[in-house]
């Protein structure tokens, strides 16, 4: 009994001090973001950057949570859930919606309509990709994703056509809305946003349990007695629904999770995805959070902040592939 109670404490000590670590790290980020350069104005600054710091947490929380899952799923370190094409799906809605009724329109200037306009688009193209994949007794995770590429492809192609026929008045909105934004997020649009986050993860709970084995293929976790497709079914609707949300929220971020989940790997030492979904999430505050304080305060908005995460994981993405190519 001594031993078996000595395993355990041996095994946590690895996995809790890192997610301790970088816990205290995002509330230290967000305590200087909130306070820095406020100048004493507190009643007019606290309320702003509370929202942007929600904005932020709660788009790293899900992209971090939701790049695991999807890789324990498809059982691969390199993919992310932006390969099905769901953050040039919303710069292609974004464009058509600009280009066919103009940038005044109220589906385009109110921000609460435009997002739940774009949220249910990707939610209707993620339960279109499931039904035609991941119905009855077909589990194709391979050729969803295959389907994923190119319906992104075709997505990115059909957007650029449109750009060059809009006007080159509202050309800026559209650019402004190819990469996230934290400043035009508002009360009204983070509530909804946190709620059908939360909404998600719960009806997901019943799944992650088997996450563990998933991870493992779907021929241990069917000799396992793990029902593997209509676990997966679950998982990789939730993984859309959330990258609908926080895509339609703040816009593409689309090397984010690339970067904080093998950040996650490095750190903790374990196959568990509790807690590899856990540092993960807070991952994706710290670098959101940080990258913001840095941009701001440093580089004085001369970089925005995805292009600096989009180089940083493209770098991440060719050293993870040449690490692939010398281990075979």
């Amino acid at each position: 009994m001594q031993a078996e109670a000595a395993v355990p404490a041996s095994v946590r000590r690895p996995v809790v001090l890192p997610i301790v670590g970088l816990a205290i790290a995002a509330a230290v980020l967000i305590a200087l973001f909130m306070v820095i350069n406020a100048a004493g104005l507190w009643g007019y600054v606290l309320p702003r950057r509370a929202v942007r710091v929600g904005a932020m947490a709660l788009s790293g929380i899900v992209i971090g949570v939701s790049t695991v899952i999807f890789q324990s799923i498809t059982a691969n370190r390199i993919l992310t859930p932006g390969v099905m094409g769901l953050d040039r799906l919303y710069v292609l809605i974004q464009s058509a919606l600009i280009y066919v009724l103009g940038s005044a329109h109220p589906w385009v200037s109110n921000l609460r309509t435009n997002f739940v306009l774009c949220t249910a688009a990707m939610a209707l193209f993620a339960v279109a990709l499931h039904r035609l994949f991941l119905d009855g007794k077909r589990t194709n995770i391979y050729v969803m994703l295959l389907i994923g590429v190119v319906a992104g492809t075709l997505f990115d192609s059909l957007a650029s056509f449109l750009v060059v026929l809009i006007d080159p008045n509202e050309f800026l909105i559209i650019q402004s809305r190819m990469f996230a934004s934290f400043n035009r997020v508002t009360v009204g649009l983070l509530w909804p946003a946190a709620l059908m986050s939360l909404a998600v993860l719960a009806w997901a709970a019943p799944a992650l349990r088997y996450l563990d084995v998933l991870a493992l293929g779907r021929d241990h976790a069917v000799s396992l007695g793990v029902d593997y497709p209509r676990a997966v079914r679950r998982l990789l609707i939730a993984v859309f629904l959330l990258v609908a949300v926080s895509t339609a929220l703040v816009g593409p971020i689309t090397f984010l999770g690339l970067i904080v989940a093998n950040l996650a790997y490095e750190l903790l030492d374990t196959y568990r995805r509790g807690p590899l979904m856990a540092a993960s999430a807070l991952g994706g505050v710290i670098a959101l959070v940080g990258g913001q304080l840095v941009l701001e305060h440093l580089l004085v908005f001369s970089v925005p902040l995805p292009v600096l995460i989009n180089f940083a994981g493209g770098m991440l993405f060719m050293y993870l592939l040449l690490k692939e190519r010398s281990a075979w």
